[in-house]
């Protein structure tokens, strides 16, 4: 065998591998730089849009489907509000209908506070609401039910409250729903963040340039609701600039719904 031939191929082989394998290294140093030139990060690409946003909530990071049953009032509580100057009835068993025997004053001034004791007195599970917005349109002030001091979003008119007022802005009489039984489905899943929520909008093309996110919040969303049974999925509520709601499913990410003024209808 001639030992020094044999080592001179050894030597070209070696020497084409080498190059072979540096000019592999050299396209991934070539290519890396372009790939996040073609994909810049998602706050770049806000900044480009200029889509700006205030601090975001952190929590909750788990959550789980919500169930729970429409609530079916009784003469108990047809009695307790006659009592209280109302004339009411029930309505297909999960409606209460109210109208006072006085018109309620509802002050210019400090009128959170005049509400929360309005709620507090006159309207069954009260505390249970929380001030949502109001239809022009209607003339009400709309209240949503809260469940882990978080708001029920939903489309279908199930706990909420709508309280109707006259020409002078005094609340005359209302229209009322409850859920009840509210519990966890299962066991606690990880959710999208509240940045998350926003890069899917953007994604599915809800965000536009210029956009100012003004407000994001947790929340439920009705998902499922049968006669009187309802699924909620935990939801990220965003405002954008100042004026239209969209809501972002918490676990999957897509857009539920949105509306584009602050009373749900």
């Amino acid at each position: 065998m001639d030992w020094r031939k044999t080592k001179t191929i050894f030597i070209i082989t070696f020497l084409v591998l080498n190059i072979f394998l540096g000019y592999q290294i050299y396209e991934k140093s070539v290519e890396a730089p372009l790939d996040l030139i073609a994909e810049p990060k998602i706050e770049e690409q806000f900044e480009a849009d200029e889509i700006t946003y205030d601090k975001l909530p952190k929590e909750p990071i788990k959550e789980s489907y919500i169930s729970g049953k429409s609530y079916k009032f009784t003469v108990e509580n047809l009695e307790d509000l006659e009592n209280k100057n109302q004339d009411v009835e029930i309505v297909d068993e999960t409606i209460l209908v109210g109208a006072f025997e006085e018109p309620i004053v509802i002050p210019e001034n400090n009128t959170s506070s005049r509400f929360a004791q309005f709620l507090k007195d006159q309207i069954l599970f009260g505390d249970k609401y929380e001030f949502w917005g109001y239809s022009e349109e209607a003339n009400e002030v709309i209240f949503l039910q809260k469940h882990k001091n978080s708001l029920i979003y939903n489309s279908s008119n199930s706990g909420m409250l709508n309280l109707i007022l006259d020409d002078k802005n005094n609340i005359v009489s209302y229209r009322q729903t409850f859920i009840t039984d509210l519990e966890d489905m299962d066991e606690a899943q990880e959710l999208i963040n509240a940045f998350e929520a926003l890069e899917n909008m953007y994604n599915m093309n809800e965000l536009k340039p210029g956009s100012h996110v003004t407000k994001v919040e947790f929340g439920y969303y009705t998902l499922v609701q049968y006669t009187n049974s309802h699924v909620l999925t935990p939801t990220w509520h965003i405002v954008v600039n100042g004026e239209q709601d969209y809501f972002v499913n918490a676990f999957e990410g897509q857009v539920i719904t949105r509306k584009d003024n602050r009373a749900m209808e």
